[in-house]
């Protein structure tokens, strides 16, 4: 039996957990790109991933999943192109406590709106226990209106189990023998 290989795509805002979902869950050391904040992404955190996030998980002895954290900040937005190649999906996270996520949840599906069509979406929103508003139906229906067919979960980006969630929807959304 040959090796098989996926890479699936983390993305969302700086501060969503992108950093620490691939951590989370990662077979092994994540290796990261953070740089010392140095714009108004210092307001939320003092260091941002520039150039990608990574990790793997191993689902049996011939088969690996890739992980790949997008920077979060749209000036690196090159890196999105790149860091799709090849992947089978999209991992979303939205940080519940920022001042508009449904804005963020529209820019980042029109941002990756040719890779998604391509591939599959599953939606993640971290500090629901910081904030409870907007709920996860108020999600669902922001979703509806934009067409997009989605899971979408409550995680804490810290849990593996969260983590792994996220991850299960979206392999099931594209294999559901799996």
């Amino acid at each position: 039996m040959a090796q098989t290989d996926h890479k699936i795509i983390f993305t969302g805002p700086v501060g969503a957990g992108k950093t620490t979902a691939i951590a989370s869950i990662s077979d092994i050391e994540p290796i990261r790109t953070d740089e010392h904040a140095s714009d108004m992404t210092q307001k939320r955190k003092s260091a941002t991933t520039v150039a990608m996030d990574y990790g793997m998980i191993r689902l049996g002895p011939k088969e690996k999943v890739h992980l790949y954290g997008t920077p979060g900040q749209e000036r690196f937005d090159f890196m999105w192109d790149i860091l799709t190649k090849g992947g089978i999906g999209l991992v979303l996270l939205l940080d519940n406590t920022r001042p508009t996520p449904f804005e963020d949840m529209r820019f980042y599906i029109k941002a990756f709106k040719e890779f998604i069509d391509g591939t599959r979406l599953v939606i993640g929103v971290t500090q629901m226990d910081a904030r409870r508003t907007p709920t996860i139906d108020e999600y669902v229906r922001q979703l509806a209106e934009l067409d997009v067919s989605a899971p979408i979960f409550e995680v804490d980006a810290r849990q593996r189990t969260d983590v792994s969630t996220l991850i299960e929807a979206l392999l099931l959304q594209i294999d559901p023998t799996l």
